[in-house]
């Protein structure tokens, strides 16, 4: 406890970066936080600290990339707790450039926590031996799904691993005036799906992006015509715009599709969510947000925190988004619809079970800091 008033805890994950999803995480973590220990300093390791400090005017949002070890040593010298994560972020190639910061901070005996983390895949050596190595130190490992807890243990990892959910599963939504969506030319008195598509990216290497953008149009143009519906696809980074408007070009019925293009806090796009009848989407939070919300939707995994997801609610996934196989998703697609109803209660009851498991991550974290808290005091009272 640096300062008498609070400790102050550093989060480290894939913030800064305009990723919704990233931002949702950030958003639940910074929220259990502050309901924890209120008088707490904050310091977010971000890839953009520009963006960070102006989302979250509470902390203080300093970089991470390409910062030397001196530099970083100097920041984690103020902390009490290192919080890695949420999110999917130990990974190839990408686990070795957190775990350097990660590393430094162990060195200066500064405990560290997981919160909520995602992993996988992993099969690179140096990324393996540092995931393993480095969270063998940890006071406390936390994942978001059980996938990522048989990689860690694949790893050779011995530590007790926890496993929980997606932090952004404890937001609660904001308003989206029905107003917004005129403004973003969508006219009212129609059935509204919402489509969410991705690039391909490291976690998507396998998709060939030609042929899931002229899948994705044809679940598109079939929702139009099965229930007369609008489209409005929802980015969740910058990219996704991109990728959008190649699914919009392959559509016969484009006219009927429309790519929203304001700047939306997470928790308006979870408000968004409320105004659709349907969804159908690759990336997880988009998914997550529809779950949340009791909105209809059916994933389309990429990847296997996709699977895992549908898997713990109980909704169907096909994995053709990577074979372009029309028949079956359209046929989902279909039955979604057609038992959207007798579906709902199931969904909600299993939503619910995920928000508690998230809500999961908040217990283990307490107790973390209420031992730093009793070890201070200790310090002060000697």
């Amino acid at each position: 406890m640096r300062h008498g008033t609070g400790l102050t805890i550093g989060v480290l994950g894939s913030y800064g970066g305009r990723n919704l999803g990233d931002e949702a995480i950030l958003s639940g973590l910074l929220a259990d936080l502050r309901a924890q220990e209120p008088n707490a300093r904050i310091i977010v390791f971000s890839r953009n600290p520009a963006h960070t400090a102006v989302a979250h005017p509470d902390v203080e949002a300093v970089p991470w990339e390409g910062v030397s070890r001196v530099d970083s040593a100097e920041v984690l010298a103020r902390l009490d707790l290192l919080i890695l994560g949420g999110g999917g972020i130990l990974y190839d190639k990408e686990a070795r450039r957190y775990l350097r910061v990660v590393r430094v901070a162990q060195e200066r005996g500064l405990p560290l926590l997981t919160y909520a983390v995602g992993v996988g895949p992993l099969s690179d050596g140096v990324d393996t031996g540092m995931v393993r190595e480095t969270l063998a130190g940890a006071t406390e490992v936390t994942v978001r799904d059980q996938e990522s807890r048989m990689v860690l243990e694949e790893t050779g990892l011995v530590n007790p691993i926890t496993v929980t959910a997606d932090p952004a599963f404890l937001l609660e939504p904001e308003d989206f005036p029905a107003q917004l969506l005129r403004e973003e030319g969508v006219p009212a008195g129609r059935r509204l799906v919402g489509l969410s598509v991705r690039e391909p990216g490291r976690a998507a290497e396998r998709l060939d992006v030609d042929a899931y953008h002229r899948l994705i149009a044809q679940v598109g143009d079939f929702l139009v015509q099965r229930i007369d519906a609008y489209v409005l696809f929802v980015p969740m980074e910058r990219d996704d715009i991109r990728h959008s408007h190649g699914v919009l070009s392959h559509m016969v019925a484009a006219e009927r599709g429309r790519i929203l293009h304001g700047d939306y806090s997470p928790r308006q796009v979870l408000g968004l969510m409320k105004h659709f009848d349907l969804v159908v989407g690759m990336r997880l939070h988009f998914l997550i947000f529809a779950a949340m919300v009791g909105t209809p939707f059916l994933p389309l995994p990429y990847a296997g925190k996709v699977f895992d997801l549908a898997q713990r609610l109980g909704v169907p996934a096909l994995r053709g988004v990577e074979r372009e196989v029309e028949g079956p998703l359209l046929a989902e697609v279909d039955r979604l619809w057609d038992e959207r109803e007798s579906r709902a209660e199931e969904t909600a009851r299993r939503v619910a079970e995920v928000c508690d498991q998230a809500r999961g991550t908040s217990q283990v974290t307490r107790a973390v800091l209420e031992s730093l808290r009793n070890r201070s005091l200790a310090r002060m009272a000697a």
